[in-house]
């Protein structure tokens, strides 16, 4: 008798086992989205079904110019609504002064669409249509320089504004063959296990190429105008983590973590320390600027955020961490944003996309080409 009860108790165990082992590796695997993106210089995700159940940044009313809500009603897409994982890739560009700019790019959507509605709709604006593994790929003239979208499954769009069409090519070509049997591209599979587990948003590579464009030398980053010591070959893995227990008064907190790859232990140590004579001085600016005005909550939490950020170096890494909550990052957002009002809670979400701005054009198929871009790609 008690060898028919322990036998069952057993197998309960094993499947138990079995199934506990298959969660955790599928929650250390990347992204389906990330893994059909191609070869490139950086990868960045964002998890935007989890990042509006947090902030709720599809319930903030947008203000959309014609082309772009032509554009959702036409297809039914509403992106703050129905997009649910974007996934990029960067790719360095060879000439900056070109179409293109110092950076391309290639991207994976997933979210509900209308297949039928968005292929009628891109068919109406393509300048060029292409076959390929059973898809049709859309080709959209816009600004000097060439969209390719293709629908590759019922919930998963790729784009690429590539001068060529093989990095399209081969996000098919990964969709064809799986995304769960295929480890993606050779900069996912060596560096994405050093993204912490359940991370909303995160990027690794060269994720600071888009920040050269207004640097003086643009082969550094550079932010808010300040040129870093930081070259744009940088290697980063980069990470934002939302944790609502322990500020669960505050509405929650989202922990950023930046970590740069570099040469040697005393590369990273000199990257530590010129971060850290910047923050002093960023830190110096806001102290004098809270004594020569009246205290805001925007100036309340700039200064809570810049105490919250702590850098060190571990052997060859230098490390960035920092921590805002939920209301800190809405009172930012509100002192930033000319149309907010105090007095409305629509106008706090820190997520909200700003309004797409209109292209001059008088072709009516440049002005919708332009604003599907703008919708699908960045």
């Amino acid at each position: 008798m008690r060898k028919r009860t322990l036998i069952p108790l057993l197998i309960a165990i094993v499947l138990l086992c079995v199934l506990g082992a298959m969660l955790y590796l599928r929650a250390k695997a990347p992204p389906e989205a990330a893994r059909l993106l191609p070869e490139s210089d950086a990868i960045v995700f964002l998890n935007l079904k989890a990042i509006r159940s947090v902030t709720h940044f599809d319930q903030t009313p947008i203000e959309r110019t014609a082309d772009f809500q032509h554009f959702i009603d036409a297809t039914g897409i509403v992106p703050e609504r129905d997009l649910d994982s974007v996934a990029l890739a960067l790719h360095r560009m060879s000439d900056p002064a070109g179409p293109n700019g110092p950076v391309a790019y290639s991207e994976v959507f997933t979210g509900r669409f209308d297949g039928v509605r968005l292929a009628t709709y891109l068919h109406s604006i393509a300048s060029a249509e292409e076959s390929y593994t059973g898809r049709t790929i859309y080709t959209i003239p816009i600004d000097g320089r060439h969209l390719r979208i293709a629908q590759v499954g019922y919930d998963t769009l790729a784009a690429s504004n590539m001068p060529t069409p093989e990095q399209i090519h081969s996000m098919l070509d990964r969709f064809r063959a799986g995304a769960l049997s295929t480890p993606g591209s050779s900069l996912l599979a060596s560096r994405y296990h050093e993204v912490p587990i359940l991370s909303e948003a995160w990027g690794i590579g060269h994720i600071g190429l888009p920040f050269s464009a207004d640097s003086s030398d643009p082969d550094f980053i550079s932010a808010f105008g300040l040129q870093l010591p930081l070259r744009t070959d940088t290697d980063f893995v980069a990470s934002l983590r939302y944790t609502a227990a322990t500020h669960v008064l505050s509405g929650g907190a989202v922990h950023l973590r930046i970590e740069e790859f570099a040469p040697d232990p005393a590369s990273a140590a000199t990257t530590v320390d010129a971060l850290t004579n910047l923050l002093n001085i960023l830190r110096g600016i806001s102290a004098e600027q809270a004594l020569a005005q009246q205290t805001s909550p925007s100036s309340t939490a700039s200064n809570a955020i810049l105490d919250s950020i702590t850098l060190t170096h571990q052997d060859s890494r230098a490390v960035l961490n920092a921590t805002a909550t939920l209301d800190q990052l809405k009172a930012l957002t509100t002192a930033h944003n000319p149309a907010a009002s105090p007095f409305s809670p629509t106008s706090l979400d820190p997520t909200s996309p700003p309004p797409a701005s209109a292209t001059p054009s008088s072709p009516r198929r440049s002005r919708h080409a332009t604003q599907t871009a703008r919708a699908a790609s960045n």
